[in-house]
Formats: structure tokens, C-alpha cells, sequence
């Protein structure tokens, strides 16, 4: 049998250009797909079989040049500049080459076996442009394919291409510079062939490879060589041809030069290569764009578009609600009949099914929220909105491209915290981060859809939903202002947001999407929420009391009243809670919590949110069930909510759940994203302090109209 060999592909292109897509169509993978900077924020792998060879592919983060500025460039540049691939497969979008081909012009210097694949060539056809690839490759020196990760088009084309090129030698691309440019790489290279020398050499490249890197003023080249001793000599032939140059092109700046050769080399190529059929269109993207990002009707338009999103994922969320409250009360009770042992039976009952049941609750509202969001992602809209925004957010000191990751903290904050790496300036990247965590995570909205279920008519559910999460935001904006004006002062970076075409969805992702979002919270259910609804009951179980119960038990004894019966056993279950571990821990927090008139219940409800948001329904459907399930008609958790709970103290709890500390993941990302573990302190004394204050402003004004 045949030895399979592997070709390891690194899969560069700007944002937009349909990356993930291609890989998906190659691969038949689902790696997650949107159209605006930053869906890939780390590199992801795909593999495929073809003609005896294991194509992977390492998709790295969609970056707009090489020069290393923010945090996808250099990590695409560190991957790229090292030999841990075989060969480069650089995506365009065929219907924006110019601007594309900026980037592969940069690609081309790093003397790498590459393909370059012309995506979206059936866009580019309905647009009237036509490309000349045989052309286009022979003026680069590289293999150039015209493909669509839509349609599938060409796809087995182009892993020919790939296998071809990778069983073939490696050539010296066509990357030529300006005429004054190549005198002065001649020179140099010139210099460095008659030397020969040892340290040199020693950097494994070409004598034209480091003429280039010198006149670019490479960082890492000049350290290396600046403590040899041919750097005396060297340096001075260097600097009189960057005199050279500064003189030609009228400016002291390398950088500007080899900038202005770049624009210069692909408006070549575009000229030689690139043909429109006639005055181009407008197109069907312009259309929808008038009404979309009007300045009058665009933002609401948008808020529009949340309302609904919340008003379904309220209203189509709770109808399968009964059905699984039903089944797990079922499942509850089930148990308790059918074990002897009471302890095993209240562990697996009260403990389990009302601890992880509770959280499965409201999994149907978690999965028509990601919907909503995946849909706006990958239909374009959500770089829209971005632009849109931008006027509004630079009043509270944040930017357009802020937006990106600030919507995606609607879905989880992990990823959220992750996409700040598109933002440059560093203090725009920490206030961003900072800002997230007032967006509500889809682990707050089971908190959210209990409370407001319990309070409010269900044909009002939807709108205070919808209001939660925007008044989540705004005072997220109101902090950003704070925060800028006093720990991240300095000027706003200038602002810069892609318009991708619109587009169709493309369902199978969306789906994919949403079952990786459905199956990681039910994971998260069934693996550390369970854990910690067990710690809660073990908690809230023991110590065991035995004469608490048989002075209980010999009062029930004596009363005849089925009635009186009921309510000395609910007594005996609220004692035997109160004293037990939890309980004497939520006494001992109360006295914290006590001007938000939050019990010793909710005390522990919000510390064990810490760990994760999804504990805080937990930990309650654990308590609250153990004082309730005395029989089969027992209420369920929205009804003894209700019923515990005054609807200004329930006010002040969605409050303080909408701004208090992420989950521990969370947490840690940010950590890491923000750069170390002061910034892990400065967010949670700065969350609770705001938590604290928002739900205690929110419990006074809801007591005064109320009373």
C-alpha cells in the first residue's frame, strides 16, 4: 500500500474574500463563516484525501497586509515567514482584485511555493469582469485558478493545482520592483555575493532576498547582522542607496516608497489582466444599502431588527418550555418514587434534575438568539451596522469596528474578548474589552426569561427582554465615556470598515453554527453545571439534622390537618436548607446584599454565577425546588419565584446579573486578551461596584413606582 504524503497549506487572504467557505467546500468541514474582520481570530485547521496525498489546511486570520500592525496580521506574518507549511494558497475576491492583489504582492516576497485562487469568478462574471488568468499567472510566476467556494466551482482544478505545485521545484516568483528599486537591489546583491560572507549566509536566504529586506529596513534582518562585522561595510553601501531613493522618489520614508512601488505594480497587473464589460453597475448591495444605512432610518431599522429577534426569542422559545419543565418534573418525581435510599433520590431529583434541568430549560431561547445573530453575520449586515454606529460610538470613545466584537458578546464573551484583536491601538482594544461585558451573553438570558416570564404577561415578555439587553448596551456606552475620559485617555484611531457584498446565507453553516452554540451549552450543563448543582445540593443537604427532623416529624404526628401537615413539612424543608452548609454561607454574604433586598437564596444564586451565569438558574431550581416539591402539584420555578420574590428585589437581581463579572472562562480569556492579572481585578471591582450601584438605583425607582 501506497505511503500517504501530507501538504501542509497556509491559507492566506483579506477579510471578506470567502476563505472559511473554500475550506468548508474542500474540506466538507464547518468552521464558522461570517462576512466582516474578525470572524477567524486564530488560525483553524481542515484536512481532505486527494490523489494519495492528506491536504491540511491551516486557515490563518483574514489580514489586509503584512506589515504586522494589529494582532491578525502578525500572527498571519509569524506563520507565514516560518517553514511550517508546504506551500501558500492565497484567496481573492475576484469581483475587488485591485485591492486584493496587494496583499499577494506582499505574499510573493516571502519566495514561497504559493497558488493564488481568484474566488467569487462567478460574481465576477454577473459584474462583467473578466480576468485573464493564464496572463495574470505568468506575469506572477505563480499558479492562478479562478474558482467558487459558492457554486463549487473548479474546487477539483484547484487541488490539481495544489499537488502540482507542491511536487514541483521550488521557483523564483515574478515580483519585480520599479527600475530606481532594482538598481539598488542590484547593487546590494552585488556587494553581498562578492563577499561571501560566513554570518551572512548563515540567514538562509538569497543574496536578492536580503537586498530587499535591507532597503525595507527589516527589523529582524538588521539585528542580526548589526553586531558582524561586515556590517561596517554593508551599512554603508545601504545607506547610499536609500539616499539613492529618498531622492528619486522625494521622500526620507522606505516605507512610503515601497509602498507607492506596490500600488504601482498591481495597477499593472490590473491593467494587463483585468477587463469590464461596460460601465459597471450598481448593483443590487447599493440598493439595499440606501435604505439600510440611511442616516435617518438606518438605526432603527436595526433596532428594529433586535426587537424581533427578541420577541421571537421569547415568544417561539417558550412554547416547547412546558414540554420540557413537564419531562424533567416528570423525570424528578419518577425517581423519587421508584428509590428507596431518600438521600440518592433527592441527590439524583433535586439535585441533578433540578439543578441541570433548569438550565435545559431554556435551551430553545438560546438557540433562536444565535440564530438571529448567525444570520446577521453571514447576510453582511453586521459590517453595516458597524459603519453606522461609528458616528454615534466615537461620542462615547469607541469606534465603528468596536461594534464587531461588542454584538458578538450578545452570543458568548469568549469570542467576544478574542475579536478585539482586529482593533490597532491597544487602548481602544482594552476599553473594548472592558465595554463587553455589559453585553448581555446568551448565558444571562435563561436568568433574564425566568424572571421577566414569572412578572410580566407573556405578550409583553418580548419587549422588557429586548430592553434588558439595550439598556445593557447603553450603559455599556455610558462606561466607555468614563473610561476614556479617565483610565484610556488618547486620540480615537482612525476608523475603517469593509462593505462585503450582501449575501445569501448559506443554511448548512448557519445551522452548524447553531448546533456548535446548542451542543457547547448543553456540554456546559451536563459536565461543570452539573458538578456544581451537585455541589449545591451537597451544600445545602448536610450537615444531616436529625433533631431538627424528628422534632418536625413528632409535630406532624400530632396534627391531624393534612394541611397543617404540609406546611410544618415545607417549614421543616426552609429549616433544614437555612442551616445547612449553603445556607450558613448565604448568611454570612446576606448582610452584602441586604440594601438590594436580595435572601440569603439569591446571595448564593449570584456568587455561584461567578462560575458560570448559567449556575445562577441552577442553583435556584436546587433551593428553591427543595422548599416547594412537597407534593405532585407543586408549583414550578417561575411560580415560586414569583411568589418569593417582590418584584422590585426581582429588578435589582436581573440588574445586577446584567453587569456583574463574566463566567470563569470568560474571565480567564479576558485576562489573557487584556494582558495580565491586574486587569482580571480591575474588571470585577469595576463590574460589581456598577452592579451594586445600577441594582440599587433600579430597586429604589421600581419601589417608588410601585408604592
Amino acid at each position: 500500500m501506497a505511503e500517504t504524503k501530507q501538504i501542509r497549506i497556509a491559507l492566506v487572504g483579506q477579510p471578506n474574500v470567502g476563505k472559511s467557505l473554500l475550506i468548508n467546500a474542500l474540506c466538507h468541514s464547518t468552521m464558522k463563516v461570517g462576512n466582516f474582520p474578525g470572524v477567524t481570530v486564530e488560525k483553524a485547521e481542515a484536512s481532505t484525501s486527494y490523489k494519495g496525498y492528506v491536504l491540511q489546511i491551516v486557515d490563518l486570520p483574514g489580514t489586509y497586509s503584512l506589515y504586522g500592525y494589529s494582532e491578525e496580521e502578525k500572527i498571519t506574518k509569524h506563520f507565514v515567514e516560518s517553514n511550517d507549511y508546504d506551500l501558500i494558497v492565497n484567496v481573492a475576491d475576484s469581483t475587488n482584485l485591485e485591492r486584493n492583489l496587494l496583499l499577494s504582492a506582499q505574499l510573493l516576497e516571502m519566495q514561497k511555493k504559493m497558488v493564488l485562487v481568484l474566488n467569487m469568478s462567478d460574481e465576477a462574471r454577473k459584474e462583467g469582469i473578466k480576468i485573464k488568468t493564464e496572463s495574470l499567472s505568468e506575469l506572477l510566476g505563480i499558479p492562478s485558478v479562478q474558482v467558487s467556494a459558492h457554486t463549487k466551482e473548479n474546487l477539483e482544478s484547484l487541488l490539481d493545482v495544489i499537488v502540482a505545485t507542491y511536487e514541483k521545484g521550488q521557483n523564483a516568483n515574478k515580483r519585480i520592483y520599479s527600475n530606481a528599486i532594482e538598481t539598488e537591489i542590484l547593487h546590494l546583491e552585488e556587494f553581498i555575493k562578492n563577499k561571501k560572507d560566513v554570518s551572512i549566509e548563515s540567514l538562509g536566504l538569497s543574496a536578492r532576498q536580503i537586498a530587499i529586506l535591507l532597503l525595507k529596513q527589516e527589523e529582524k534582518t538588521f539585528q542580526i547582522l548589526h553586531k558582524k562585522p561586515i556590517w561596517m561595510e554593508l551599512s554603508k553601501k545601504l545607506q547610499d542607496s536609500l539616499n539613492n531613493l529618498y531622492t528619486i522618489y522625494d521622500t526620507p520614508s522606505n516605507k512610503e516608497i515601497f509602498l507607492e512601488d506596490l500600488n504601482a505594480f498591481v495597477q499593472g497587473l490590473i491593467t494587463e489582466t483585468v477587463h469590464y464589460e461596460g460601465k459597471e453597475k450598481q448593483g443590487y448591495t447599493h440598493s439595499i444599502d440606501k435604505i439600510l444605512i440611511n442616516k435617518y432610518a438606518g438605526i432603527p431599522i436595526f433596532l428594529f431588527f433586535m426587537w424581533v429577534l427578541f420577541q421571537l426569542t421569547f415568544t417561539l422559545g417558550a412554547l416547547p418550555m412546558d414540554l420540557i419543565d413537564s419531562f424533567f418534573g416528570w423525570l424528578g418525581e419518577s425517581i423519587k418514587e421508584n428509590i428507596e435510599s431518600e438521600s440518592l433520590a433527592s441527590l439524583l431529583a433535586d439535585g441533578i434534575i433540578g439543578g441541570v434541568g433548569a438550565v435545559v430549560l431554556f435551551l430553545p431561547n438560546i438557540v433562536i438568539l444565535f440564530f438571529g445573530i448567525a444570520l446577521l453575520e453571514t447576510t453582511g449586515y453586521m459590517s453595516r451596522v458597524a459603519f453606522l454606529l461609528d458616528g454615534f460610538f466615537h461620542k462615547f470613545g469607541l469606534h465603528g469596528k468596536s461594534f464587531i466584537p461588542l454584538v458578538t458578546g450578545f452570543g458568548c464573551s469568549v469570542p467576544a474578548f478574542m475579536a478585539t484583536r482586529t482593533l490597532k491601538s491597544r487602548k481602544d482594544r482594552l476599553l473594548t474589552l472592558f465595554i463587553i461585558n455589559f453585553m448581555s451573553c446568551g448565558a444571562r438570558l435563561p436568568v433574564y426569561v425566568l424572571f421577566v416570564g414569572a412578572f410580566f404577561p407573556a405578550q409583553q415578555a418580548g419587549n422588557w427582554l429586548f430592553g434588558i439587553y439595550i439598556l445593557g448596551a447603553l450603559l455599556g456606552l455610558v462606561m466607555a465615556k468614563i473610561l476614556r475620559l479617565t483610565a484610556f485617555k488618547g486620540p480615537d484611531e482612525p476608523f475603517v470598515m469593509e462593505m462585503p457584498k450582501y449575501r445569501m446565507p448559506t443554511w448548512r453553516l448557519v445551522w452548524f453554527a447553531i448546533y456548535t452554540k446548542a451542543k457547547m451549552y448543553l456540554k456546559k450543563a451536563g459536565t461543570f453545571i452539573l458538578a456544581a448543582s451537585v455541589l449545591i445540593w451537597f451544600a445545602s443537604s448536610y450537615p444531616i439534622q436529625e433533631e431538627t427532623k424528628e422534632v418536625y416529624e413528632s409535630k406532624m404526628e400530632q396534627v391531624l390537618n393534612e394541611e397543617e401537615k404540609e406546611k410544618l413539612a415545607f417549614a421543616l424543608e426552609e429549616s433544614l436548607i437555612e442551616n445547612s452548609y449553603l445556607g450558613m454561607t448565604g448568611k454570612l454574604i446576606e448582610p452584602v446584599f441586604a440594601p438590594l433586598d436580595f435572601d440569603w437564596r439569591m446571595s448564593v444564586a449570584l456568587l455561584s454565577g461567578l462560575a458560570a451565569k448559567e449556575v445562577v438558574i441552577s442553583t435556584m431550581g436546587v433551593l428553591y425546588s427543595l422548599g416547594g416539591e412537597v407534593d405532585e402539584e407543586s408549583e414550578n420555578l417561575m411560580q415560586v419565584i414569583k411568589r418569593a420574590i417582590p418584584l422590585q428585589t426581582a429588578i435589582a437581581f436581573i440588574l445586577f446579573v446584567m453587569i456583574y463579572n463574566p463566567c470563569l472562562a470568560a474571565t480567564v480569556v479576558f485576562g489573557k486578551e487584556a494582558g495580565g492579572f491586574k486587569y482580571i481585578v480591575f474588571l470585577f471591582v469595576m463590574t460589581t461596584i456598577c452592579a451594586y450601584i445600577v441594582a440599587w438605583i433600579g430597586s429604589m425607582l421600581a419601589s417608588a413606582i410601585l408604592n
